[in-house]
């Protein structure tokens, strides 16, 4: 069977949603990472009191808290890479067992369909459970650096380097905090790619939920009319 022959097997409403699928999870990462002045995404907002920690540590004295701060970030990029990890695993595991899987879905959903349309299918949530992955690893990494950033501030808050090192922490805490939000996306539309097993309509379904689901945390949430308010 040619290549052709295998995606005459898929649909067009198939590609449609895997097209939204695609475009969707780049098109509301890029508006949370660039969003207009006047309507600042949650992300944003962190990021400047991310950097507002980092001016209110270099005059705390011990600096045990922010430190702890940072072991607590780790941890949690840790978890989410290990877990990741299993559910990358677990779904080579699927793939690999593509017609026992192909028969039990067939079963359930009444179809018809090839073992090569469920690992097609298994292969994109495995992509996106991968770039969860690295980006979680990668993000561990980056708070790792803060740490030994925010040691290397001078205790001494005369010294020149004081604040300059201390907005270089803020920075590489920023920019570890954009790959956790990116590696958690990522999870979130692996889901929405779990739900092709049950048919196009269902992906297209899922991963508009999921949009939903981003943007409101992004642009409407109770959180983001907290971090908003400047008078706190």
């Amino acid at each position: 069977m040619t290549w052709t022959d295998r995606l005459a097997l898929f649909a067009p409403l198939d590609f449609a949603g895997l097209a939204l699928l695609i475009l969707g999870s780049i098109i509301i990462g890029w508006r949370i990472e660039h969003p207009s002045a006047h309507k600042p995404s949650v992300s944003n907002l962190m990021a400047q009191y991310r950097r507002e920690w980092m001016e209110q540590m270099v005059t705390r004295d011990p600096r045990i808290f922010d430190a702890q701060i940072i072991a607590s970030l780790r941890q949690g990029t840790a978890f989410f890479a290990s877990t990741s990890m299993l559910a990358i695993g677990g779904t080579l595991a699927m793939i690999g067992n593509g017609e026992k899987l192909s028969g039990i879905a067939n079963d359930l959903i009444l179809g018809s369909d090839p073992a090569f349309v469920w690992e097609i299918k298994l292969i994109v949530v495995a992509l996106f459970l991968t770039n969860a992955f690295l980006k979680f690893v990668w993000s561990n990494r980056l708070f790792g650096y803060k740490a030994v950033l925010v040691a290397a501030v001078p205790n001494d808050i005369t010294d020149p380097r004081c604040l300059p090192r201390s907005q270089q922490a803020a920075d590489v805490g920023i920019t570890g905090a954009r790959g956790f939000n990116r590696g958690l996306r990522s999870i979130y539309f692996a889901l929405s790619a779990a739900a092709w097993l049950a048919g196009p309509i269902a992906l297209i379904a899922a991963t508009l939920f999921t949009l939903g689901v981003i943007y409101r945390r992004e642009f409407a949430s109770a959180s983001r009319k907290i971090l908003m308010d400047t008078t706190s």
